[in-house]
């Protein structure tokens, strides 16, 4: 009797530690699962209406924080990505280098792209962060491409004509030196034409809604690392802490400025798992209103 009475006791309770674990199972599968879906890169497109742009659309690639990543042999998944979309320009918004990983990748990279299009970079965090920022602007600008510190450069794309500026980020510039750079970009600019500035960091909204861009592309965020489903903020993001606003995608500015914030490229180079936050190469189409 005592045999079966025991017997009775038991089985629920094995029953119910098989079903715990189970359920533990399920849920690493699950979560596995969605690092793994996280981890393939995803090319984002966003048709802007521009009050200035001409009668042919205008395409610009947005390339932010690859961190010298790999994706493929010379990064031809990658160029071959960005070659499909046929883009009139290639922006490169901080972050193409690393501080950890070597150059070769994001090197490869750059010499591809600028053999077929007009590219345009700016310095990001981790370039400063390496110590060699101005070791890589100098090989990026003798490799052909467009270094924006500072500076504005006009680009005509069928009957629109864009100026492009750009900014170091201000990892190592004082608040002052950094707007200098605004203030000279901007300068530079004719309010015929439509104004773009590129700027690796998104959350300095105040300073960017005092000047009259229409565009401002940006990347950093990596929209917060793990991105939160349906209300587009990110858990923690650089420089603008948890629950973070500026992550991903168009937002509009209270001036009426556009900025679109990349998710950026980075994979092995994050110390943790991007969570509902594939890596992306943004497309951003330009048309007349």
């Amino acid at each position: 009797m005592k045999k079966k009475d025991i017997t009775k006791t038991e089985a629920p309770m094995q029953k119910k530690g098989r079903g715990f674990r189970w359920l533990k199972i399920g849920i690493l599968l699950f979560l596995c699962v969605i690092w793994i879906w996280s981890w393939l890169p995803v090319t984002e497109r966003i048709t802007l209406p521009m009050e200035r742009a001409g009668s042919e659309p205008v395409r610009i690639a947005l390339v932010t924080d690859l961190h010298s990543c790999y994706y493929g042999k010379d990064q031809e998944w990658l160029v071959r990505r960005i070659e499909k979309e046929n883009p009139d320009l290639v922006v490169l918004a901080g972050d193409i280098f690393d501080n950890r990983l070597k150059d070769e990748r994001a090197q490869s990279l750059l010499k591809r792209l600028v053999e077929k299009y007009p590219c345009y970079y700016v310095t990001g965090n981790h370039e400063y962060w390496s110590g060699r920022a101005e070791e890589m602007k100098r090989w990026t600008e003798d490799a052909g491409i467009t270094v924006l510190d500072g500076d504005c450069s006009t680009l005509n794309v069928g009957d629109t004509v864009l100026d492009v500026c750009g900014v170091d980020d201000p990892d190592e510039l004082s608040l002052e030196a950094w707007r200098g750079q605004i203030d000279s970009a901007f300068s530079q600019t004719d309010p015929g034409h439509i104004r773009i500035l590129v700027s690796h960091r998104p959350e300095r909204v105040n300073i960017y809604e005092q000047y009259d861009f229409d565009l401002i592309l940006t990347g950093h965020a990596h929209s917060g690392q793990f991105r939160i489903p349906f209300v587009n903020k990110g858990l923690f993001a650089p420089d603008q802490g948890f629950m973070a606003s500026y992550v991903n995608g168009i937002y509009e500015l209270s001036n009426g400025s556009l900025m679109e914030v990349s998710r950026g490229l980075a994979r092995e180079t994050t110390p943790l798992p991007r969570f509902f936050n594939r890596p992306e190469l943004v497309v951003l189409t330009l048309q007349a209103k």
